[in-house]
């Protein structure tokens, strides 16, 4: 029996070309899909890995106090008292009562830089003061009916030579009256936040002119900040209408770096001094302030300070941080990129004693950078400062790759 393949209608012809046509269509279309989804998709950023961190300490350093009296000593820039001796609570502080004097004057009657303030001329009132201290056993310096002093030589007659006299001279001519400059000095102390200290007279002659060594801290770094003040009591000496030259009590000016402030001497208080002192230490200068009350006398008490300040010197040290360029982590991503993560600049920390810093570094997650790129912090933390030093890529964090995309679809 004879029989033979009959071609296919053309509808069905037509019909079999176009599914294969779309096949591929559908096939290439799913690859270019892919491609482009590979391709294009975005990549998870990668985390840094950063190296371990451990907080930075300072060693102590032995502080060579007297074995009398008591005292305190702080630093600019540095909260409350660094170290202290002896009892701390409020004791005769002698003349060292000027500095307060001299603050509160300057209060009513403030003085610039470079400024001599206003011309008061001295009248019989100021004379008869004169004598009054001298008749008290107090310190005191000369007067001349009728000579003129700027506010800037009076407090030079108070400060260098000690001057009682001077000390009231200035009282009545700020306040009206010593009793009305020791209701602004109450004021004053309060506003302050100095409750540990309280003024008899404007001399310190009175017992009853009283300070804790940790307010005598704060008062010596107030009289230092005032741009007059700091001045005069670093005067070695000056030379005042009708007393002519004077001298600077305190004999310690130019010795370990003492730049200040003001002695003080009566039977009760024993020799006093509030001091400050410029210390080298690195690459800076630190200035500490400091105060011995009770001493047996002014020998033995300059020595001690200066034992004092050697070893508060050796206190401070200027701790590095970090240098710049120094690696703080990586980067390695999944396809074999990675660069260091380092910092753009070098930092240090002036610390004292056994001070902590911690440590805190943190980096953004990234998926690729160029060298330079700001990527994190190293956050360095000591008492209530904070050092801030910016992190960068080290070199480029490349890319991934075409080639790496296409064969990594789900990483």
């Amino acid at each position: 029996m004879y029989s033979s393949r009959q071609p296919l209608p053309d509808r069905r012809v037509y019909l079999r070309r176009r599914l294969t046509v779309f096949g591929v269509l559908v096939v290439l279309l799913a690859i270019i899909g892919y491609l482009a989804f590979a391709i294009l998709r975005p990549l998870p950023a990668t985390a840094a890995t950063l190296e371990p961190t451990e907080n930075l300490t300072q060693t102590q350093t032995q502080i060579a106090w007297p074995a009398f009296g008591s005292g305190a000593i702080g630093a600019v820039g540095f909260d409350g008292v660094l170290s202290s001796t002896g009892a701390q609570e409020s004791t005769p502080m002698a003349s060292i009562t000027k500095t307060v004097t001299a603050l509160v004057v300057l209060d009513s009657m403030p003085l610039g830089a470079g400024e001599s303030g206003p011309e008061l001329t001295l009248t019989a009132a100021d004379q008869r003061i004169y004598t009054e201290v001298i008749a008290e056993g107090g310190s005191a310096a000369p007067v001349a009916v009728g000579s003129v002093f700027t506010e800037r030589q009076l407090l030079e007659a108070m400060m260098l030579p000690s001057a009682n006299n001077y000390s009231i001279t200035l009282a009545n001519w700020a306040y009206g009256s010593v009793d009305k400059f020791l209701a602004a000095a109450k004021t004053w102390l309060e506003k302050n936040s100095l409750a540990g200290t309280h003024l008899a007279d404007s001399s310190g002659l009175n017992e009853n002119s009283r300070s804790t060594p940790a307010d005598l801290v704060r008062i010596g770094e107030m009289a230092l900040a005032h741009p007059v003040l700091s001045e005069v009591v670093a005067e070695q000496s000056a030379t005042l209408p009708v007393i002519g030259p004077v001298t600077n009590t305190n004999k310690l000016l130019g010795q370990g770096g003492v730049i200040g402030l003001k002695t003080g001497t009566t039977r009760v208080a024993g020799a006093c001094l509030l001091f400050a002192a410029e210390l080298p230490v690195g690459g800076q200068t630190v200035t500490v302030v400091g105060v011995i009350l009770g001493a047996p006398n002014h020998n033995a008490l300059n020595s001690s300070v200066l034992r004092l300040l050697t070893t508060v010197e050796a206190g401070f040290r200027e701790f590095p941080l970090v240098a710049e360029g120094d690696t703080f982590g990586t980067y390695t991503t999944p396809w074999g990129a990675s660069t260091e993560i380092v910092a753009t600049e070098s930092a240090s920390v002036l610390l004292w004693q056994d001070e902590t810093v911690a440590v805190d570094v943190t980096a953004k997650p990234l998926v690729s950078g160029e060298a330079g790129l700001d990527v994190g912090t190293a956050t360095f933390t000591v008492a209530d400062s904070v050092i801030e030093v910016p992190l960068a890529l080290s070199g480029e964090l490349d890319d991934a790759g075409t080639g790496w995309r296409i064969t990594h679809p789900t990483d």
